[in-house]
């Protein structure tokens, strides 16, 4: 028996790991490989060793944490959310813990906060603000970067985003942006048909700047141009672009055909149709699938109403869309949830295959290099799950952050 499990923390947070345990499961999905009766040595936030549990018999003077019948996997990575658990990535003030807990609570160890197009001032507050917080050690997952939606989008795709706040290419503003970031800016999503997008694609891959196309009119000729110059990532696919089309080619044709583009999946099935899940699934290789929430404030909450930047959104039904019009905005969509419906949606992928679209392939997508995979000398973040892949446990840099049988006995 695990010295943890005597362990009582609140019931919204666990109390946090030894500086070493080993943990054992059922299997280990890494999700390169599969490793029955698995066990997972921990040591000061690293992974140290995976192996077979025979293997590690041995080490009787560390904490073991066991759970025979689920299943570990990497800490879920979310590269696409405005929000969780009450907090607002727009409104909300620098305590982003609630956000952070709740995310760890479905599975998440590391997340972009992702900012919409506003007044200029509070885009800059908002991303001096999130760039503070990167890396911080929370109550639940790591912020590792920033997603800006916004603003250099096309106006007549610009979803819930406000019309007022959508800008030309300006790129002193966008330096201003860079600046204010300091650094964690991760990912800019913009529409590639803009004029000067092309110097905005420049000045973002020299930062080191993932550049996504969205919320764009593009047509083959503006895709094409802007994954030539290096824009190899597509927002919230076939969400914000024209829809697929039999004699007209667009961005989403092409994003659909091009191996060099990964493309984001809400798999809530509100935002897109199951089907045509399968079809992207089926047409990209598979490293190049990642699943994101997009969800807003209310995710993870019971359905109501709640801020989503300037504007109030009403949860119900599965979905979150804007008071005022009932326009789709974000989604109350949690990570496990999506990883749950991509096994649904596309049976014909593998466990592992399904598994890597929400850890490794949307780590891989984003530079991260030393989570996303449970091998050794990576960062233990991992994310425990049973037979029916709900969540259990979830370790961040090896801290047990969320424990499921605490908070049910609580």
């Amino acid at each position: 028996m695990s010295a943890l499990e005597e362990v009582r923390p609140h019931p919204k947070q666990a109390a946090p790991a030894p500086d070493s345990f080993v943990l054992r499961v059922h299997s280990c999905l890494t999700p390169t490989e599969v490793i029955g009766d698995a066990c997972i040595l921990c040591q000061g936030g690293i992974i140290s060793a995976v192996g077979g549990a025979s293997a590690f018999q041995e080490l009787t003077d560390i904490p073991w944490i066991e759970r025979p019948e689920c299943r570990a996997i990497p800490g879920l990575v979310d590269t696409h959310v405005h929000g969780t658990g009450g907090y607002d990535v727009m409104t909300s003030g620098g305590d982003i813990g609630s956000m952070a807990a709740t995310l760890a609570a479905h599975g998440v160890t590391a997340f972009l906060p992702t900012i919409i197009a506003a007044e200029p001032t509070r885009m800059l507050e908002r991303l001096e603000t999130m760039g503070s917080l990167c890396h911080a050690t929370l109550p639940g997952a790591t912020p590792v970067g920033i997603h800006l939606e916004g603003p250099f989008i096309n106006i007549q795709k610009r979803g819930s985003q406000a019309a007022e706040f959508i800008r030309p290419v300006d790129l002193g503003a966008a330096r201003e942006m860079l600046e204010a970031a300091k650094g964690h800016l991760r990912i800019m999503t913009f529409a590639p048909e803009l004029e000067r997008a092309e110097s905005l694609l420049e000045l973002l891959l020299a930062r080191q700047v993932v550049p996504s196309m969205g919320h764009s009119l593009a047509d083959e000729e503006a895709a094409r141009r802007a994954i030539d110059v290096g824009a190899t990532r597509c927002t919230h696919f076939y969400n914000g672009m024209p829809q697929l089309s039999q004699r007209e080619v667009g961005l989403p044709a092409v994003a659909l055909t091009d191996d060099r583009v990964t493309i984001e999946l809400i798999v809530d099935g509100v935002h897109v149709h199951p089907r045509m899940i399968e079809l992207a699934c089926r047409a990209k290789p598979r490293n190049r699938v990642v699943g994101i929430s997009d969800a807003a404030t209310g995710a993870g909450l019971a359905d109501g109403v709640y801020h989503f930047g300037n504007d109030m959104i009403q949860v119900a039904d599965g979905s979150s869309r804007r008071v005022s019009d009932g326009r789709l905005a974000g989604s109350c969509l949690t990570l496990d949830v999506a990883m749950r419906n991509m096994r649904r949606f596309s049976p014909f992928l593998s466990d592992q295959e399904t598994v890597a679209i929400f850890t490794l392939h949307a780590a891989r997508s984003i530079g991260l290099h030393d989570r996303g995979l449970i091998q050794p000398g990576r960062r233990a973040d991992i994310t425990v799950i049973d037979q029916d892949w709900n969540v259990q446990l979830t370790f961040v840099e090896g801290r047990l952050v969320y424990d499921r049988s605490k908070e049910e006995s609580a």
